[in-house]
């Protein structure tokens, strides 16, 4: 058995750095809080961690710097490639290089976290192994002509060691003014906040490629996540965004929980922030349209198909809501085409009628024989 085990593969300083993280979070934490419990300040400068690193990722190296879905000043760059270097996720560059591949090659074996290389590869194996040859930084060209990014990329090492876990355990040894003090920033602040940002991260590569929604589109894995929104500020909306990728929102309806969208938003609003893309309302309109009928004409077809007996008024009420589905969708497509702005109230009776319809064909399709 252990003779199979792809010992030259493995990334040995990744791996032994992220079990000794991982242990000193899940086992050197809890035992730390039982004996020693903390304090105000402490709780406090965790919290203001985890979302400068979480949002430093989020906002910055996702949404900045991957896919230049909006514009920013030096103050807010800066800030999130010092504070993104505290998740130890590598450099912006790296970062960027790797998650541009993903989206390009999309489930496939050129794919950094193919999740059709399993769970566990997707969530973090490809970072415990090594790939040979090693993958070149091809696609970052943009991001090369960028001091502030070369900068963080020859020094992201040290940033996150002094910034991400010397400094935390400083300022609560100060403040405390002991040495138990310290080790709470360093395990609380430092191992146990880089541990929960980084299996969030991990989760939007794994769980949002196994569980959840397709509203937008079935032509990869991508899967909404309400739940994963929650815990990684905006992100879980990865349907969504792998049809949109350029868009500064990921949650793009009013009632999403998108913390870094309204992030980006206020950044704008206070002249940190320019150049927001955003994708045309009847664009984002007409791909709920499209999966809706392609999901409606899928289950008449089975039902045909496989010579199951359906309720004549049943079936006659889909296939009629289905062709209205597919009219509208064609009436959509060329008023999109042709350019044409739609008004506001225009836009807004679209999204009247096209909630009704998809509340009545899913409740139609309820009535009728499930898919195997």
């Amino acid at each position: 058995m252990l003779s199979r085990i792809p010992f030259k593969r493995v990334n040995w300083i990744n791996s032994i750095f992220l079990f000794i993280i991982s242990a000193l979070a899940v086992i050197g934490a809890p035992i730390y809080l039982v004996k020693y419990g903390t304090d105000w300040f402490t709780a406090s400068l965790m919290l203001f961690y985890v979302i400068a690193t979480g949002l430093s990722i989020t906002l910055g190296y996702h949404r900045l710097f991957s896919h230049l879905s909006f514009k920013a000043k030096w103050p807010v760059r800066l800030a999130t490639l010092i504070f993104g270097a505290c998740a130890f996720e590598n450099s912006a560059l790296c970062w960027a290089s790797d998650h541009r591949k993903h989206h390009k090659h999309t489930d496939h074996d050129d794919d950094p976290y193919d999740i059709s290389k399993g769970f566990f590869w997707a969530h973090m194996g490809w970072i415990l192994f090594k790939i040979n040859p090693e993958r070149p930084l091809d696609n970052v060209a943009d991001l090369q002509k960028d001091k502030l990014v070369m900068w963080q990329a020859r020094w992201d090492k040290w940033i996150a060691g002094l910034v991400g876990l010397a400094l935390p355990a400083l300022l609560c040894g100060l403040w405390a003014g002991s040495w138990v003090g310290a080790l709470g920033g360093f395990l609380l602040v430092g191992t146990l906040r880089i541990f929960l940002v980084q299996q969030s991260t991990f989760f939007i590569n794994s769980l949002c490629h196994t569980l959840g929604r397709q509203p937008y589109s079935r032509n990869c894995t991508a899967k909404d996540s309400t739940l994963m929104a929650f815990l990684t500020f905006g992100e879980g909306y990865h349907n969504y965004h792998h049809e949109f990728q350029h868009d500064y929102r990921n949650g793009v309806k009013r009632w999403s929980f998108d913390p870094t969208k309204w992030s980006i938003w206020l950044l704008e609003k206070v002249g940190l922030a320019s150049n927001l893309r955003r994708v045309p309302s009847s664009k984002i309109l007409l791909a709920e349209m499209a999966e809706a009928r392609r999901r409606t004409s899928e289950h008449l077809d089975h039902i045909a198909a496989s010579g199951e007996t359906v309720c004549e008024r049943t079936h006659q009420a889909v296939v009629e809501l289905l062709e209205r589905v597919t009219d509208s969708y064609h009436e959509l497509e060329t008023s999109t085409g042709e350019h044409v702005e739609m008004s506001k109230h225009k836009l807004a009776q679209w999204r009247r009628e096209t909630s009704e319809l998809m509340s009545r064909l899913t409740h139609l399709a309820s009535l009728t024989p499930q898919m195997a």
